[in-house]
């Protein structure tokens, strides 16, 4: 008896123990469902502003096509157009980043979900073995107390 009560602490301390790790994961995937809802909005961001410094670009280009017969103002559109395009690479460069970030971070939030799922199949698995062990607990302590009947009764 005494062994099954060990064996009955130790599985509720087991339980537990899942349940708690259960917590921390779901608050871990909760966390990082978070970081790919920022992630997908700088995303977006990011796609627009893309788009509007494309746009800009191809304006200022053909702004310069326009204006060569006035030599100082293409030589300002020039450079315009070259920072713009730099930004636009810049962009360009923080949209990979950010998608990379985003494919990295989707894949770390399959881990987890399958980490989740994992711990609670083995938390399921634990609270069957603590519910078999309960019912075979109370069938040896009704037996017990036949006994000590029996030998009451003697």
């Amino acid at each position: 008896m005494t062994q099954l009560r060990l064996e009955s602490e130790e599985a509720a301390a087991k339980v537990e123990e899942l349940q708690s790790k259960v917590k921390a994961l779901e608050q871990e995937n909760l966390q990082k469902e978070q970081e790919i809802i920022s992630l997908t909005h700088k995303n977006t961001v990011l796609e627009s502003e893309v788009e509007k410094y494309e746009a800009q670009v191809k304006d200022l280009k053909s702004a310069a096509s326009e204006g060569q017969q006035h030599g100082t103002q293409n030589e300002t559109l020039t450079r315009r157009l070259q920072l713009l395009e730099e930004e636009a690479e810049q962009a360009d460069k923080t949209l990979r980043e950010a998608n990379e970030k985003l494919r990295q971070t989707d894949v770390k939030a399959g881990h987890f979900e399958r980490k989740v799922q994992a711990l609670e199949q083995e938390r399921d698995n634990w609270e069957s073995k603590y519910e078999e062990m309960a019912k075979k607990y109370q069938a040896v302590q009704k037996e017990l107390d036949d006994f000590q009947a029996e030998i009451n009764t003697i």
